[in-house]
């Protein structure tokens, strides 16, 4: 039986080096190697979601990967794809980087420059474990090994667009659809979800912050389920503790609740930071609201192509919904598409305050009316995003009516 060996390499001359090695192995079927960490993971979702057995049995990561670093990456595999064995290749083989590979997940680490006996050694090892892995999820073990669940970030051009009021109601549709539904506020210093959903909880995102290992247990120690059925972690109610989440630990709380929910709603709030701009990157989806004004247009523009220095997420992949929209305004979603280089939703989500007001005031989002044309609004934009389940008759459910 041969081995599928993917090489996720960056550098152009390593990788020649690393694939003419693997090719020299016994039974070895080195594939094309991938650059960087964001094509990995669209490879092996891609794979996964076609069948188990498409997956490679051998993922070799170089340290030098990016824009997600070497072991955050190995990290992220292991969560998703627990049937692929990942061997992390490194100068560095001190008994500190071996153990912090370990931890996250990895089968085993090589040395550079590789050498032959090594490197054979290690992918046999780690081979044979996803040989075994497999074998054991044929038999029908409740392990999961698909892609994950869908990541939707949701960010404000400016502050006052209505950027949390859209995350919650998208979490509400998916949820009432019958999609198991987390909706995370990494606005870490004014973070309003447990204000708009009449929420007390006294454990935040700050208590996942310092863990190394999020397990299934500590993420349920630390989510409030809430009456309508969503998953809610919340931002932390000192705004100063907001400092304690790091990019680190939202790649590991993002792939968490990814591998456990199907719909992923992430607030980012307006203000940029290492924090959310870790989960803009990991989304699937990255939406940025605007309201249909020169000022927030203007910031819109601003934020796009601050994502697009920072190589956080390419204007083409980021998503504007436009609030507050009116027909006789002179800012059009054409002409936003054209001013930010972006995609706008076709769904846009009218000006009407006074179908909100009662709602927003009580802090009860979830009981707003279903005849509100706000609300059908923003159910709908769930709909054109594909964070709501369908009969399988094809129509949707009355509900998004």
């Amino acid at each position: 039986m041969s081995t599928r060996i993917l090489p996720v390499v960056g550098d152009a001359d390593a990788a020649r080096s690393i694939t003419t090695l693997l090719s020299q192995l016994p039974d070895a079927e080195p594939a094309a190697p991938v650059g960087d960490s964001t094509s990995l993971i669209d490879t092996l979702a891609r794979l996964a979601a076609e069948s188990i057995d498409e997956l490679p049995e051998v993922v070799l990561v170089h340290e030098r990967i990016g824009p997600v670093p070497a072991l955050e990456l190995i990290r992220e595999v292991a969560l998703r794809f627990p049937a692929v064995g990942v061997i992390l290749v490194s100068t560095d083989a001190s008994p500190g980087l071996f153990a912090a590979a370990m931890d996250s997940g990895a089968r085993g680490l090589v040395g550079l420059p590789l050498s032959y006996e090594e490197l054979a050694q290690r992918v046999q090892a780690a081979a044979a474990w996803s040989v075994g892995v497999r074998r054991h999820l044929g038999q029908g073990a409740d392990v999961f090994t698909g892609p994950g669940g869908t990541v939707v970030t949701v960010s404000g051009a400016k502050g006052g667009v209505g950027t949390t009021m859209v995350a919650v109601q998208l979490a509400l549709a998916a949820r009432a659809s019958g999609m198991n539904t987390a909706l995370a506020d990494l606005d870490l210093q004014a973070g309003d979800i447990a204000s708009y959903l009449d929420v007390q909880f006294r454990r935040s995102i700050v208590d996942l912050a310092s863990i190394q290992d999020i397990s299934p247990r500590v993420l349920q120690d630390a989510v409030y389920i809430h009456p309508s059925g969503i998953g809610m972690l919340l931002a932390p109610g000192e705004g100063e503790r907001g400092e304690e989440v790091n990019e680190r630990s939202v790649r590991q709380i993002v792939s968490a609740l990814r591998n456990r929910y199907e719909v992923v709603v992430v607030d980012c709030g307006t203000q940029m930071n290492s924090a959310n701009a870790a989960a803009i990157e990991m989304a699937d989806t990255s939406l940025l609201l605007t309201t249909p004004d020169v000022v927030s247009v203007r910031a819109a523009k601003r934020m796009v192509r601050l994502w697009d220095r920072l190589q956080i997420r390419k204007a083409e992949e980021t998503m504007i919904v436009v609030n507050r929209h009116m027909r006789n305004t002179e800012i059009q979603p054409p002409l936003i598409e054209r001013i930010t280089s972006t995609r706008v939703a076709r769904v846009t989500i009218p000006a009407n305050f006074k179908e909100l007001q009662a709602a927003v005031d009580a802090g009860r989002m979830q009981d707003l009316e279903s005849k509100s044309t706000v609300k059908q609004a923003m159910w709908g934009l769930a709909g054109e995003l594909g964070l709501v389940k369908t009969p399988e008759g094809g129509e949707k459910n009355s509900k998004f009516k």
